[in-house]
């Protein structure tokens, strides 16, 4: 089996998060626990021309639902000190072994994308590992065959880079560090990668942090 991929149509989502929400039954995740999120990313403004009174808005917003991308160079591999996180030669995706991760959390300082988390219930990194299980006995992934519009895929990575291009829209990080194998057909409003042309204005609920936020939280802690 080749490296398997996500693919994400962002001109069909609705923001609905049905792909959020099967995946938290299917594996009985708690409150504070995602393994995929739907960003909603907007911007612009609205302004009253003064000269006859009209508006003219430059407003835009669309959403992007986001898992692990099971990178094809994934940093939270490199960092693991106890080898824990691993990335299966045949399928590609990357996932815990629970039995060896000590719950450091370097995989999730180093991950661009904040994919692992650690649970500091269970003592360990968790994370999508793809639904391994249901693509090994050739189903999709849950959140998949949850979405009723149909604006998830998962496949061949080469099938799926058909579809659309390698992840590079806000609030997304530039590819070229890891080469996730997340491929989109981005919505008419996407902004590229790393745009300050917008923001993400669902922080709370998809539990986001920067890695630059992570560890400025993490240096006033020490201080």
């Amino acid at each position: 089996m080749s490296q398997q991929a996500f693919f994400f149509d962002g001109t069909r989502c609705s923001g609905c998060k049905t792909c959020l929400f099967a995946c938290k039954d299917a594996y009985d995740l708690d409150v504070g626990t995602m393994y995929r999120r739907v960003y909603e990313y907007a911007g612009g403004e609205t302004k009253r021309n003064e000269r006859d009174g009209t508006f003219e808005t430059t407003c835009f917003a669309y959403n992007v639902s986001i898992a692990c991308n099971h990178c094809d160079n994934p940093v939270c591999v490199q960092v693991c000190p106890t080898e824990a996180m691993h990335k299966d030669p045949e399928t590609g995706l990357v996932s815990v072994n629970e039995r060896h991760c000590i719950g450091c959390g370097y995989c999730h300082l180093s991950c661009p994308y904040s994919a692992p988390r650690v649970d500091r219930d269970k003592g360990h990194s968790v994370k999508c590992d793809g639904c391994v299980d249901r693509v090994t006995a050739g189903e999709k992934p849950v959140c998949v065959e949850a979405c009723p519009a149909r604006a998830l895929d998962f496949g061949p990575a080469d099938e799926m880079a058909k579809k659309g291009e390698r992840a590079a829209i806000a609030p997304l990080p530039d590819p070229a560090a890891t080469v996730p194998n997340l491929f989109i057909k981005p919505p008419d409003d996407a902004r590229p990668a790393e745009s300050k042309d917008g923001a993400v204005s669902n922080l709370l609920e998809v539990g986001f942090r920067s890695t630059a936020e992570v560890r400025a939280t993490k240096k006033e802690e020490m201080e």
